[in-house]
């Protein structure tokens, strides 16, 4: 290591060090100094005026019958020890007299004389600071006990502060509602024991030691969800000499958390840790926390949860065991859920089939798929539904999504149940009564015209014309009236009687092919009403659940 890497340690010595290190030398002079001093004789700069330089003999460690060995040499003399002169002659230069170099001089002059020292100092020089910190820890531990509060009167009451910074949350078990964090929490009190003057300890001002040797309040969590006992972490704590202390330890904490799924998954949650002492009350010792919340500035971001916030409170509260207060502070987490996944892989997909469902009202009743297009989606539905179910913690109530899903099963039931309905209507054959009147004025008629239900051919919003039911019976018997020509055609009876059989037949036929066509044309009727009704239900649902998500 060369010389000058040691200047900024030197820099840093404080003057009580160097008093101190000082008054190691003079106790140590035959350690520190050769018997014998020599004259070490420097050049002075061009432009300079020779200065002569007069020793202190209470800065330098060497004997005063050595003192007197000077060399009467032009230029600046400096007297110090025969071992001296093995160091570099760039290190016991000294700076010029003032006019002969500024403040660049004397602050020159500083340095090498703290390089001088460091090389100078015997091992147990550069070990001061952790003699006195050695023999300051064993002042204040002589008769310390950590058994019993660090107070100078058993009545008063010992001040704890809590501070907890949330760095990540681990896990949050909605099955078994619990929930797993990493916190950093600091517990500052006072202990009247442990206080020191740094003056006589070579400015001493704070110690580090194992916090097991120190009191620590029994502050636990109460509202914790581990079988396992507590353990205490193995951190040091800080000391100051006003007796401050202060003690910084990380856990893990599985805390019990009452989830609320009824908005999932756009559902937020509020998680309390709640903290105090198992055995003191608030006559013996009081907790408050630091600040309004705990910290979140090196919080981790979880993919799953969004943190909005973290505020403590203090409560006082009197148990039935106890007749004392017992003083804590719960910090409420407040988390909500980021619903893109559950949107993308849950959602969505329920949307899309709920609107396929109404589609088999679309379908021609010849094809022969409008059950078989419902009792699809119904599947689809029933297959995401136990999807759900084995993700989501058994509740009293019924998450958001889980009535969706319900709903829209609902729906898909009963479309499926009214289409096998209107197949039937369709499939109505020749041997069916005649559609009622009434369903022929509203059903056949206005409703057809607002739908635009037409045959082939027919212009929409045109009204067919509506025959009787009488007009649909076929005709009964040959036709009456005399003939009075000899040589008609009506006088040969079985003649008349094959045609007006065969002319009645082919009413028949019409009259029932007018009837079918009549029962085809209500179930084309109703199935773009209920197409209309159904895609309509469908698409309030859908919205109102996606809104949740904005």
């Amino acid at each position: 290591m060369s010389l000058h890497d040691d200047l900024p340690n030197l820099n840093n010595l404080g003057p009580s060090t160097l008093r101190c290190q000082f008054q190691l030398l003079r106790s140590h002079g035959h350690q520190c100094a050769s018997p014998a001093t020599e004259l070490i004789k420097q050049p002075v700069e061009e432009g300079c005026c020779p200065v002569p330089q007069t020793p202190r003999a209470d800065r330098l460690p060497v004997h005063s019958s050595e003192s007197n060995k000077l060399s009467q040499s032009p230029g600046a003399v400096h007297i110090v020890p025969a071992s001296w002169t093995r160091c570099p002659a760039s290190v016991l230069k000294t700076c010029p007299p003032p006019g002969c170099g500024g403040a660049m001089g004397t602050r020159s002059h500083h340095l090498g004389l703290r390089v001088l020292l460091l090389l100078l100092l015997p091992t147990e020089c550069l070990g001061a600071e952790g003699r006195l910190a050695h023999k300051l820890f064993r002042d204040l531990f002589a008769n310390y006990t950590s058994a019993l509060r660090p107070v100078a009167d058993t009545d008063q009451t010992l001040n704890v502060t809590l501070e907890v910074t949330l760095s990540q949350i681990i896990d949050m078990d909605e099955r078994n509602q619990v929930l797993t964090l990493y916190l950093w929490i600091r517990q500052e009190w006072t202990d009247a024991y442990l206080h020191w003057d740094p003056r006589a300890y070579g400015d001493l001002d704070a110690i580090r030691i194992p916090s097991g040797l120190v009191w620590r309040p029994d502050i636990v969590l109460y509202n914790k969800a581990d079988t396992q006992p507590p353990a205490s972490a193995s951190t040091n704590v800080v000391v100051r000499h006003d007796g401050a202390v202060r003690w910084d330890a990380p856990a893990i904490t599985r805390s019990s958390c009452r989830v609320d799924v009824s908005a999932f998954p756009f559902d937020a949650q509020r998680c309390g840790l709640t903290f105090g002492s198992w055995t003191h009350g608030g006559h013996q010792l009081d907790v408050r926390p630091r600040g309004a919340s705990a910290g979140l500035a090196d919080f981790v971001e979880n993919v799953e949860w969004r943190v909005l916030g973290m505020p403590a409170r203090r409560r006082v509260l009197t148990y039935g065991c106890c007749s004392e207060p017992y003083p804590d502070v719960t910090f409420t987490l407040l988390l909500r859920r980021r619903a893109a996944a559950y949107v993308c892989n849950l959602l969505l997909p329920c949307v899309f089939i709920s609107l396929l469902a109404p589609l088999a009202f679309h379908l021609p009743a010849d094809s022969g798929e409008k059950v078989s297009l419902g009792v699809t989606v119904l599947l689809a539905l029933t297959v995401f539904q136990l999807i759900l179910a084995e993700s989501m913690p058994p509740a009293e109530s019924v998450p958001l999504i889980g009535k969706y899903y319900m709903a829209t099963m609902t729906m898909v039931t009963v479309s499926t149940a009214l289409t096998i309905l209107i197949m039937n209507l369709h499939y109505c054959g020749p041997s069916a009564h005649p559609v009622p009147a009434w369903a022929r004025v509203l059903l056949l008629g206005h409703l057809a015209k607002g739908l635009c239900v037409r045959e082939r051919g027919e212009p929409c919003g045109q009204l067919r014309p509506l025959e009787s039911a009488r007009s649909l019976q076929p005709p009964t018997g040959p036709p009456a009236g005399p003939c009075h020509e000899p040589q008609c055609l009506c006088h040969q009876e079985a003649l008349l009687h094959h045609v007006a059989s065969i002319a009645s037949t082919f009413r028949s036929h019409r009259a029932a092919q007018r009837r079918h066509e009549d029962w085809k044309r209500l179930a084309r009727v109703m199935d773009r009403f209920f197409l209309g009704i159904f895609f309509c239900m469908a698409l309030v649902m859908s919205l109102l659940v996606l809104v949740q998500a904005l």
